[in-house]
Protein backbone atom coordinates (compact mmCIF):
# COMPACT_ATOMS: atom_id res chain seq x y z
CA UNK A 1 0.00 0.00 0.00
CA UNK A 2 0.95 3.67 -0.29
CA UNK A 3 2.44 4.62 3.08
CA UNK A 4 2.45 8.38 2.46
CA UNK A 5 -0.66 8.94 4.58
CA UNK A 6 0.91 6.97 7.42
CA UNK A 7 4.13 8.97 7.22
CA UNK A 8 2.25 12.27 7.09
CA UNK A 9 0.27 11.23 10.14
CA UNK A 10 3.47 10.37 12.01
CA UNK A 11 4.87 13.80 11.10
CA UNK A 12 1.73 15.40 12.59
CA UNK A 13 2.40 13.67 15.94
CA UNK A 14 5.89 15.16 16.38
CA UNK A 15 4.95 17.26 19.40
CA UNK A 16 2.98 14.43 20.99
CA UNK A 17 5.88 12.03 20.55
CA UNK A 18 8.46 14.34 22.14
CA UNK A 19 6.05 15.02 25.02
CA UNK A 20 5.59 11.29 25.67
CA UNK A 21 9.34 10.66 25.55
CA UNK A 22 9.89 13.50 28.00
CA UNK A 23 7.35 11.96 30.39
CA UNK A 24 9.10 8.59 30.23
CA UNK A 25 12.50 10.21 30.88
CA UNK A 26 11.11 11.67 34.12
CA UNK A 27 11.25 8.14 35.58
CA UNK A 28 14.78 7.23 36.84
CA UNK A 29 14.15 3.62 35.87
CA UNK A 30 17.57 2.11 36.54
CA UNK A 31 17.52 -1.05 38.65
CA UNK A 32 17.03 -0.31 42.32
CA UNK A 33 16.12 -2.23 45.46
CA UNK A 34 13.23 -4.62 44.79
CA UNK A 35 9.90 -4.05 46.49
CA UNK A 36 6.65 -5.95 46.64
CA UNK A 37 5.27 -5.81 43.10
CA UNK A 38 8.39 -4.03 41.85
CA UNK A 39 11.13 -6.65 41.23
CA UNK A 40 13.53 -4.09 39.74
CA UNK A 41 12.63 -1.20 42.05
CA UNK A 42 9.75 1.24 42.27
CA UNK A 43 10.87 3.64 39.47
CA UNK A 44 11.10 0.85 36.87
CA UNK A 45 7.65 -0.43 37.83
CA UNK A 46 6.19 3.09 37.68
CA UNK A 47 7.75 3.65 34.26
CA UNK A 48 6.22 0.40 33.01
CA UNK A 49 2.82 1.35 34.43
CA UNK A 50 3.01 4.76 32.82
CA UNK A 51 3.96 3.35 29.40
CA UNK A 52 1.09 0.86 29.50
CA UNK A 53 -1.27 3.65 30.55
CA UNK A 54 -0.15 5.68 27.52
CA UNK A 55 -0.82 2.70 25.26
CA UNK A 56 -4.27 2.19 26.78
CA UNK A 57 -5.16 5.84 26.18
CA UNK A 58 -4.08 5.41 22.56
CA UNK A 59 -6.54 2.54 22.20
CA UNK A 60 -4.28 -0.50 22.62
CA UNK A 61 -4.96 -3.64 24.61
CA UNK A 62 -2.29 -4.01 27.30
CA UNK A 63 -1.02 -6.67 29.65
CA UNK A 64 1.37 -6.51 32.60
CA UNK A 65 3.55 -9.62 32.71
CA UNK A 66 4.70 -10.11 36.29
CA UNK A 67 5.57 -6.42 36.77
CA UNK A 68 8.67 -7.18 34.70
CA UNK A 69 7.42 -6.51 31.20
CA UNK A 70 4.35 -5.27 29.41
CA UNK A 71 2.57 -5.95 26.12
CA UNK A 72 0.57 -3.56 23.96
CA UNK A 73 -1.34 -4.43 20.80
CA UNK A 74 -4.31 -3.39 18.70
CA UNK A 75 -4.59 -6.62 16.69
CA UNK A 76 -6.40 -9.84 17.55
CA UNK A 77 -5.15 -13.38 17.49
CA UNK A 78 -1.65 -14.78 17.83
CA UNK A 79 0.90 -12.14 16.82
CA UNK A 80 3.25 -12.88 13.96
CA UNK A 81 5.60 -10.00 14.81
CA UNK A 82 6.90 -8.68 18.11
CA UNK A 83 9.00 -5.58 18.70
CA UNK A 84 11.00 -5.75 21.93
CA UNK A 85 12.06 -2.45 23.52
CA UNK A 86 13.09 -1.65 27.09
CA UNK A 87 12.21 1.10 29.54
CA UNK A 88 15.02 0.61 32.06
CA UNK A 89 18.14 2.75 31.87
CA UNK A 90 21.62 2.89 33.33
CA UNK A 91 22.21 5.37 36.20
CA UNK A 92 22.89 8.94 35.11
CA UNK A 93 26.54 9.02 36.18
CA UNK A 94 28.71 12.14 36.15
CA UNK A 95 29.38 14.84 33.58
CA UNK A 96 25.87 15.91 32.63
CA UNK A 97 25.39 19.54 31.65
CA UNK A 98 21.60 19.07 31.70
CA UNK A 99 19.16 17.37 34.07
CA UNK A 100 19.35 13.68 33.04
CA UNK A 101 15.76 13.06 34.13
CA UNK A 102 14.15 16.07 32.50
CA UNK A 103 13.97 16.09 28.71
CA UNK A 104 15.58 19.13 27.12
CA UNK A 105 15.34 19.96 23.41
CA UNK A 106 18.19 21.97 21.93
CA UNK A 107 19.19 22.37 18.30
CA UNK A 108 16.84 19.59 17.21
CA UNK A 109 18.13 17.11 19.80
CA UNK A 110 16.19 15.76 22.77
CA UNK A 111 18.48 15.13 25.76
CA UNK A 112 17.85 12.84 28.72
CA UNK A 113 18.80 9.47 30.12
CA UNK A 114 17.14 6.85 27.92
CA UNK A 115 16.49 9.22 25.03
CA UNK A 116 18.20 6.77 22.65
CA UNK A 117 18.60 3.73 24.90
CA UNK A 118 15.82 2.74 24.72
CA UNK A 119 12.87 4.96 25.61
CA UNK A 120 13.07 6.98 22.40
CA UNK A 121 12.86 3.88 20.16
CA UNK A 122 9.98 2.58 22.32
CA UNK A 123 8.10 5.83 21.71
CA UNK A 124 8.74 5.52 17.97
CA UNK A 125 7.19 2.05 18.00
CA UNK A 126 4.19 3.22 20.02
CA UNK A 127 3.38 6.03 17.60
CA UNK A 128 4.09 3.95 14.51
CA UNK A 129 1.50 1.54 15.87
CA UNK A 130 -0.92 4.36 16.66
CA UNK A 131 -0.67 5.63 13.09
CA UNK A 132 -1.50 2.20 11.67
CA UNK A 133 -4.42 1.77 14.06
CA UNK A 134 -5.90 5.23 13.62
CA UNK A 135 -5.70 5.05 9.82
CA UNK A 136 -7.11 1.54 9.70
CA UNK A 137 -4.17 0.10 7.81
CA UNK A 138 -5.05 -3.57 7.12
CA UNK A 139 -2.78 -6.21 8.66
CA UNK A 140 -3.31 -9.88 7.82
CA UNK A 141 -1.40 -11.03 10.89
CA UNK A 142 -1.10 -9.76 14.45
CA UNK A 143 1.59 -7.58 16.00
CA UNK A 144 2.57 -6.67 19.57
CA UNK A 145 4.97 -4.34 21.34
CA UNK A 146 6.83 -5.88 24.27
CA UNK A 147 8.25 -3.45 26.84
CA UNK A 148 10.87 -4.81 29.24
CA UNK A 149 12.43 -3.30 32.35
CA UNK A 150 15.70 -5.20 32.97
CA UNK A 151 17.71 -5.14 29.75
CA UNK A 152 20.60 -3.19 31.28
CA UNK A 153 21.13 -5.71 34.10
CA UNK A 154 20.91 -9.07 32.40
CA UNK A 155 17.47 -9.29 30.73
CA UNK A 156 15.89 -11.41 33.45
CA UNK A 157 12.64 -9.71 32.46
CA UNK A 158 12.63 -11.50 29.12
CA UNK A 159 13.61 -14.78 30.76
CA UNK A 160 10.51 -14.40 32.94
CA UNK A 161 8.41 -13.36 29.96
CA UNK A 162 9.40 -16.43 27.95
CA UNK A 163 8.55 -18.68 30.88
CA UNK A 164 5.04 -17.24 31.23
CA UNK A 165 4.11 -16.12 27.74
CA UNK A 166 4.78 -17.19 24.17
CA UNK A 167 7.05 -15.03 22.03
CA UNK A 168 5.83 -14.04 18.56
CA UNK A 169 7.26 -16.03 15.65
CA UNK A 170 9.33 -13.06 14.45
CA UNK A 171 10.98 -10.54 16.75
CA UNK A 172 13.22 -7.52 16.50
CA UNK A 173 14.60 -5.08 19.02
CA UNK A 174 15.17 -1.39 18.21
CA UNK A 175 18.02 -1.34 20.73
CA UNK A 176 21.17 -1.42 18.63
CA UNK A 177 22.12 -0.09 15.18
CA UNK A 178 20.85 0.23 11.65
CA UNK A 179 20.70 -1.28 9.15
CA UNK A 180 20.27 -4.70 10.88
CA UNK A 181 22.28 -6.92 13.22
CA UNK A 182 21.75 -10.60 12.50
CA UNK A 183 24.85 -12.09 14.13
CA UNK A 184 26.07 -11.67 17.69
CA UNK A 185 29.21 -13.49 18.74
CA UNK A 186 29.24 -15.97 21.59
CA UNK A 187 30.47 -14.73 24.95
CA UNK A 188 32.82 -16.28 27.50
CA UNK A 189 33.45 -14.89 30.96
CA UNK A 190 36.28 -16.47 32.93
CA UNK A 191 37.40 -15.99 36.53
CA UNK A 192 40.79 -17.29 37.60
CA UNK A 193 42.83 -17.42 40.82
CA UNK A 194 46.19 -18.49 42.25
CA UNK A 195 47.72 -18.30 45.70
CA UNK A 196 51.08 -16.57 45.90
CA UNK A 197 53.24 -15.29 48.74
CA UNK A 198 55.61 -12.55 47.68
CA UNK A 199 57.90 -10.18 49.54
CA UNK A 200 58.64 -8.02 46.50
CA UNK A 201 55.17 -7.71 44.95
CA UNK A 202 53.00 -5.93 47.52
CA UNK A 203 49.87 -5.33 45.45
CA UNK A 204 48.51 -5.22 41.93
CA UNK A 205 45.20 -3.81 40.70
CA UNK A 206 43.95 -3.42 37.16
CA UNK A 207 40.47 -3.20 35.66
CA UNK A 208 37.08 -3.00 37.32
CA UNK A 209 34.62 -4.45 34.81
CA UNK A 210 35.01 -7.65 32.84
CA UNK A 211 33.62 -6.25 29.59
CA UNK A 212 36.06 -3.37 29.13
CA UNK A 213 39.71 -2.89 28.22
CA UNK A 214 41.28 -1.47 31.40
CA UNK A 215 42.64 2.04 30.96
CA UNK A 216 44.50 2.02 34.28
CA UNK A 217 46.52 -0.43 36.37
CA UNK A 218 48.95 -0.07 39.24
CA UNK A 219 51.36 -2.19 41.26
CA UNK A 220 53.43 -1.61 44.37
CA UNK A 221 56.80 -3.34 44.69
CA UNK A 222 59.70 -3.29 47.12
CA UNK A 223 63.28 -4.51 47.04
CA UNK A 224 63.60 -3.42 43.40
CA UNK A 225 65.40 -0.23 42.42
CA UNK A 226 63.93 2.55 40.33
CA UNK A 227 66.69 2.08 37.78
CA UNK A 228 65.76 -1.61 37.37
CA UNK A 229 62.14 -0.63 36.78
CA UNK A 230 63.05 2.07 34.26
CA UNK A 231 65.26 -0.41 32.39
CA UNK A 232 62.37 -2.90 32.26
CA UNK A 233 59.96 -0.20 31.06
CA UNK A 234 62.28 0.42 28.14
CA UNK A 235 62.56 -3.31 27.45
CA UNK A 236 58.78 -3.77 27.63
CA UNK A 237 58.36 -1.32 24.74
CA UNK A 238 54.68 -0.56 25.43
CA UNK A 239 52.65 2.39 24.16
CA UNK A 240 50.90 2.90 27.51
CA UNK A 241 52.29 5.58 29.82
CA UNK A 242 54.17 4.39 32.94
CA UNK A 243 54.91 6.55 35.98
CA UNK A 244 56.72 5.78 39.23
CA UNK A 245 56.07 7.09 42.74
CA UNK A 246 58.12 6.30 45.84
CA UNK A 247 56.00 5.44 48.87
CA UNK A 248 57.89 4.80 52.11
CA UNK A 249 60.58 2.57 50.70
CA UNK A 250 58.20 1.04 48.17
CA UNK A 251 57.68 2.03 44.55
CA UNK A 252 54.24 2.41 42.99
CA UNK A 253 54.04 1.78 39.24
CA UNK A 254 51.08 3.27 37.40
CA UNK A 255 50.12 2.38 33.84
CA UNK A 256 47.75 4.52 31.77
CA UNK A 257 46.23 3.18 28.57
CA UNK A 258 43.02 3.63 26.60
CA UNK A 259 39.70 2.01 27.48
CA UNK A 260 37.46 0.28 24.96
CA UNK A 261 34.54 -2.12 24.99
CA UNK A 262 35.60 -5.75 25.24
CA UNK A 263 34.04 -6.46 21.85
CA UNK A 264 36.51 -4.05 20.17
CA UNK A 265 39.74 -4.43 22.17
CA UNK A 266 41.95 -3.44 19.24
CA UNK A 267 40.82 0.20 19.54
CA UNK A 268 42.01 0.34 23.16
CA UNK A 269 45.42 0.11 24.80
CA UNK A 270 45.37 -2.37 27.67
CA UNK A 271 47.10 -0.86 30.69
CA UNK A 272 46.83 -4.12 32.62
CA UNK A 273 48.56 -6.43 30.14
CA UNK A 274 51.24 -3.77 29.66
CA UNK A 275 51.84 -3.71 33.41
CA UNK A 276 51.90 -7.51 33.55
CA UNK A 277 54.54 -7.52 30.81
CA UNK A 278 56.62 -4.99 32.75
CA UNK A 279 56.32 -6.90 36.03
CA UNK A 280 57.31 -10.16 34.33
CA UNK A 281 60.62 -8.49 33.37
CA UNK A 282 61.42 -7.39 36.94
CA UNK A 283 63.48 -9.49 39.37
CA UNK A 284 60.46 -10.54 41.46
CA UNK A 285 60.57 -13.48 43.82
CA UNK A 286 58.86 -16.79 43.14
CA UNK A 287 56.14 -17.79 42.48
CA UNK A 288 54.99 -14.25 41.60
CA UNK A 289 57.45 -13.99 38.71
CA UNK A 290 56.42 -17.36 37.27
CA UNK A 291 52.70 -16.57 37.49
CA UNK A 292 53.04 -13.13 35.91
CA UNK A 293 55.35 -14.50 33.23
CA UNK A 294 52.74 -17.17 32.51
CA UNK A 295 50.05 -14.54 31.98
CA UNK A 296 52.40 -12.46 29.84
CA UNK A 297 53.12 -15.53 27.70
CA UNK A 298 49.55 -16.78 27.25
CA UNK A 299 47.81 -13.37 27.09
CA UNK A 300 50.52 -10.93 25.99
CA UNK A 301 50.19 -7.19 25.57
CA UNK A 302 48.60 -6.26 22.21
CA UNK A 303 47.35 -9.83 21.60
CA UNK A 304 43.58 -9.30 21.28
CA UNK A 305 42.59 -12.42 19.32
CA UNK A 306 43.80 -15.18 21.65
CA UNK A 307 46.52 -16.39 19.29
CA UNK A 308 49.15 -16.89 21.98
CA UNK A 309 46.77 -18.95 24.11
CA UNK A 310 45.76 -21.13 21.16
CA UNK A 311 42.20 -19.79 21.19
CA UNK A 312 42.12 -17.74 17.98
CA UNK A 313 39.21 -18.38 15.60
CA UNK A 314 37.77 -16.61 12.59
CA UNK A 315 35.04 -17.00 10.00
CA UNK A 316 33.77 -14.97 7.07
CA UNK A 317 30.38 -14.05 8.52
CA UNK A 318 31.20 -13.06 12.10
CA UNK A 319 34.88 -12.18 12.07
CA UNK A 320 37.59 -12.92 14.62
CA UNK A 321 37.54 -13.99 18.22
CA UNK A 322 38.43 -11.19 20.64
CA UNK A 323 40.02 -11.63 24.05
CA UNK A 324 40.59 -9.14 26.87
CA UNK A 325 42.43 -9.82 30.10
CA UNK A 326 40.29 -7.22 31.84
CA UNK A 327 40.77 -7.62 35.61
CA UNK A 328 43.69 -8.69 37.78
CA UNK A 329 44.16 -8.07 41.49
CA UNK A 330 46.84 -9.23 43.89
CA UNK A 331 46.50 -8.77 47.62
CA UNK A 332 46.64 -10.92 50.73
CA UNK A 333 48.70 -13.59 48.93
CA UNK A 334 46.06 -14.15 46.26
CA UNK A 335 45.81 -13.41 42.54
CA UNK A 336 42.29 -13.10 41.12
CA UNK A 337 41.39 -12.03 37.63
CA UNK A 338 38.91 -12.11 34.78
CA UNK A 339 38.96 -12.57 31.01
CA UNK A 340 36.31 -11.62 28.45
CA UNK A 341 36.05 -13.44 25.11
CA UNK A 342 33.70 -12.86 22.15
CA UNK A 343 33.88 -15.78 19.71
CA UNK A 344 32.59 -16.32 16.14
CA UNK A 345 29.85 -18.69 15.02
CA UNK A 346 32.38 -21.29 13.85
CA UNK A 347 33.21 -22.02 17.51
CA UNK A 348 31.25 -23.30 20.53
CA UNK A 349 31.24 -22.19 24.14
CA UNK A 350 32.41 -25.60 25.30
CA UNK A 351 35.37 -25.64 22.93
CA UNK A 352 36.53 -22.10 23.77
CA UNK A 353 36.14 -22.65 27.52
CA UNK A 354 38.22 -25.81 27.31
CA UNK A 355 41.04 -24.04 25.46
CA UNK A 356 40.93 -21.01 27.75
CA UNK A 357 41.02 -23.08 30.94
CA UNK A 358 43.99 -25.02 29.53
CA UNK A 359 45.86 -21.77 28.81
CA UNK A 360 45.20 -20.47 32.30
CA UNK A 361 46.35 -23.77 33.77
CA UNK A 362 49.60 -23.52 31.78
CA UNK A 363 50.06 -20.07 33.30
CA UNK A 364 49.59 -21.54 36.79
CA UNK A 365 45.99 -20.49 37.53
CA UNK A 366 42.76 -22.25 38.44
CA UNK A 367 39.90 -21.14 36.17
CA UNK A 368 36.11 -21.12 36.04
CA UNK A 369 34.90 -20.29 32.53
CA UNK A 370 31.38 -20.31 31.14
CA UNK A 371 29.48 -18.58 28.41
CA UNK A 372 26.71 -18.37 25.86
CA UNK A 373 26.59 -19.52 22.26
CA UNK A 374 26.64 -17.19 19.25
CA UNK A 375 23.33 -15.86 17.97
CA UNK A 376 22.78 -16.03 14.22
CA UNK A 377 19.86 -15.45 11.90
CA UNK A 378 20.71 -16.10 8.21
CA UNK A 379 21.08 -12.93 6.20
CA UNK A 380 18.96 -14.39 3.41
CA UNK A 381 16.02 -15.29 5.67
CA UNK A 382 12.67 -13.82 4.57
CA UNK A 383 12.35 -11.89 7.84
CA UNK A 384 15.76 -10.24 7.50
CA UNK A 385 15.14 -9.41 3.85
CA UNK A 386 11.75 -7.87 4.72
CA UNK A 387 13.20 -5.61 7.42
CA UNK A 388 16.08 -4.54 5.18
CA UNK A 389 13.62 -3.66 2.42
CA UNK A 390 11.60 -1.53 4.86
CA UNK A 391 14.75 0.33 5.93
CA UNK A 392 15.79 0.95 2.34
CA UNK A 393 12.31 2.10 1.32
CA UNK A 394 12.04 4.74 4.05
CA UNK A 395 15.64 5.99 4.21
CA UNK A 396 16.77 5.58 0.62
CA UNK A 397 19.99 4.06 1.98
CA UNK A 398 21.47 0.68 1.17
CA UNK A 399 20.68 -1.91 3.82
CA UNK A 400 23.05 -4.64 4.94
CA UNK A 401 23.50 -7.14 7.73
CA UNK A 402 26.03 -6.55 10.51
CA UNK A 403 27.82 -8.95 12.86
CA UNK A 404 28.81 -7.61 16.29
CA UNK A 405 30.82 -8.77 19.28
CA UNK A 406 28.34 -7.50 21.83
CA UNK A 407 24.96 -8.94 22.70
CA UNK A 408 21.53 -7.39 22.22
CA UNK A 409 18.13 -7.86 23.83
CA UNK A 410 17.29 -10.73 21.43
CA UNK A 411 20.43 -12.80 22.01
CA UNK A 412 19.37 -16.42 22.32
CA UNK A 413 15.80 -15.84 21.11
CA UNK A 414 15.30 -17.90 17.93
CA UNK A 415 14.82 -15.70 14.87
CA UNK A 416 15.37 -12.45 16.75
CA UNK A 417 17.40 -9.60 15.22
CA UNK A 418 18.35 -6.05 16.18
CA UNK A 419 16.92 -3.37 13.90
CA UNK A 420 17.86 0.25 14.76
CA UNK A 421 18.11 2.78 16.09
CA UNK A 422 21.68 4.14 16.12
CA UNK A 423 23.08 5.47 12.86
CA UNK A 424 26.70 4.86 11.88
CA UNK A 425 28.83 7.92 12.55
CA UNK A 426 26.48 9.50 15.07
CA UNK A 427 27.41 9.34 18.75
CA UNK A 428 24.23 9.56 20.80
CA UNK A 429 26.26 9.29 24.03
CA UNK A 430 24.49 6.13 25.09
CA UNK A 431 25.37 5.31 28.73
CA UNK A 432 27.25 8.61 28.88
CA UNK A 433 26.51 12.17 29.91
CA UNK A 434 24.06 14.22 27.82
CA UNK A 435 22.58 11.23 26.00
CA UNK A 436 20.33 12.39 23.17
CA UNK A 437 18.22 11.46 20.19
CA UNK A 438 17.62 13.76 17.24
CA UNK A 439 13.93 14.58 17.05
CA UNK A 440 14.06 14.00 13.29
CA UNK A 441 15.42 10.51 14.00
CA UNK A 442 12.63 9.86 16.50
CA UNK A 443 10.15 10.56 13.70
CA UNK A 444 12.04 8.66 11.00
CA UNK A 445 12.33 5.62 13.26
CA UNK A 446 8.54 5.58 13.63
CA UNK A 447 8.19 5.59 9.84
CA UNK A 448 10.70 2.73 9.46
CA UNK A 449 8.87 0.69 12.10
CA UNK A 450 5.46 1.38 10.55
CA UNK A 451 6.79 0.23 7.17
CA UNK A 452 8.33 -2.88 8.77
CA UNK A 453 5.14 -3.80 10.63
CA UNK A 454 3.04 -3.52 7.47
CA UNK A 455 5.49 -5.55 5.37
CA UNK A 456 5.98 -8.33 7.92
CA UNK A 457 2.35 -8.63 9.01
CA UNK A 458 1.10 -8.76 5.42
CA UNK A 459 3.75 -11.16 4.17
CA UNK A 460 2.58 -14.51 2.85
CA UNK A 461 6.15 -15.81 2.94
CA UNK A 462 6.51 -15.16 6.68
Amino acid sequence: MNMKNVFDYIDSMREEMTKTLGELILHPSFRQEPEEGAPYGRPARECLDFALEICEKLGFKTENVGNRAGVASFTDGEPLLGILAHLDVVPAGDGWTLDPYKATIRDGKLYGRGAMDDKGPAVSVIYATKALKDLGVPLKHGFELILGTDEECGSSDIGYFREHRKMPKWLFTPDASYPLINIEKGHIGSRFTATCESEKLISLHGGKTINAVPAAACAVVQGISESEILKSIEAADCTVEFSLTEEGGKIRIDARGVSAHASTPDVGDNALTALIKLLSLLPLDEPAKTLLSGLAREFPYKDTDGSSAGIAANDDISGSLTLVLSILDYEKDMFSGAIDIRFPVCETSESVCKKLDAALKRAGFDARSNGSEPHCVPSDSPFVRTLISAYESVTGKKGECIAIGGGTYVHGIPGGVAFGCEIEGEDNRIHGADEFIRVDALIENAKIFAEAIVRVCNSEEL
